[in-house]
């Protein structure tokens, strides 16, 4: 990336305008390290050295490995520059390679995308929930949006009376399981809001705005109020309208860590979500 030293800049050390502009000590060691890592008009230059107004700063990182690609994997991109992209993960697709999943991920189809660029996942989705994905291209990119990305989701429930409400329960880690997530009075303070969008016979199109960021929030604190979403059989039960949970990342909202414009990217709900609601 590249930026020009503004006048309030003059004068000042490199190494403090850098970790005004977001980079933090760890980068900025790191970047000390990296031939090319900091040019000032294509000449290195050094953290201790003195910056001065309309001096061009280029930060050049260098990374090693990554998922092998895949160009054959179609994924949807919602918005993308040079700094970051935001995907519409499709349901069933993990974020991260694993074990059981070689060459059918995300990361795999972000490889073929943008060779030789790490994949850092700014929210990570569970396999069977699908839509956006901020996925940042620099070390950078991924430290300012670290916590930084408000998320919508959208999911499927059946018989909820309510229009809406706050379910404010602590989540822990099921003692049985390194996966699954429980309501405990031990665990973790937790927050979700719900809104009821839509109606359709028994099933309940809901909107939820996290106020947490815990791991299965959503499909635990459902469960927890005996409403647990639409073909999640880890918390409820299987469904023979849906071949997984019916969950949605339907928009993500942050400010660009390098033009600081504030973005919101939405994703179309999918086919299998929307057949539920029109059957």
């Amino acid at each position: 990336m590249t930026f020009t030293c503004t006048c309030d800049e003059d004068g000042r050390k490199l190494g403090d305008v850098l970790r005004a502009h977001g980079f933090s000590r760890k980068l900025v060691t790191r970047l000390k390290r990296t031939e090319n890592g900091i040019l000032r008009g294509g000449l290195p230059i050094r953290t201790v050295d003195t910056v001065f107004c309309g001096d061009v700063i280029t930060i050049t990182e260098s990374d090693t490995g990554g998922a092998e690609p895949n160009p054959a994997l179609d994924v949807h991109i919602l918005y993308e520059d040079e700094h970051l992209a935001v995907f519409d993960k499709p349901p069933m697709m993990p974020c991260h390679e694993s074990i059981k999943h070689r060459g059918d991920t995300l990361a795999n189809y972000f490889a073929a995308h943008c060779p030789g660029t790490v994949f850092r996942c700014v929210n990570r989705l569970d396999r069977d929930t699908s839509g956006c994905v901020v996925v940042a291209k620099s070390r950078f990119c991924a430290n300012a949006l670290q916590k930084s990305c408000d998320k919508v989701y959208i999911g499927i429930c059946k018989d909820l009376s309510l229009g809406g409400g706050r379910i404010c329960a602590p989540v822990a880690r099921e003692k049985e399981s390194i996966i699954k997530r429980c309501v405990r009075t031990d665990g973790q303070y937790a927050a979700t809001n719900f809104f009821v969008m839509q109606r359709h016979g028994s099933y309940c199109l809901c909107r939820f705005v996290l106020e947490t960021g815990r791991t299965h929030q959503i499909r635990c604190h459902m469960a927890h109020i005996g409403h647990a979403l639409v073909g999640d059989d880890m918390y409820g039960e299987k469904s023979e309208l849906i071949q997984r949970q019916a969950l949605h990342c339907a928009q993500v909202t942050f400010t660009h860590p390098v033009t600081h414009e504030k973005l919101t990217i939405s994703a179309p709900l999918p086919d299998d979500m929307k057949r539920i609601m029109d059957t």
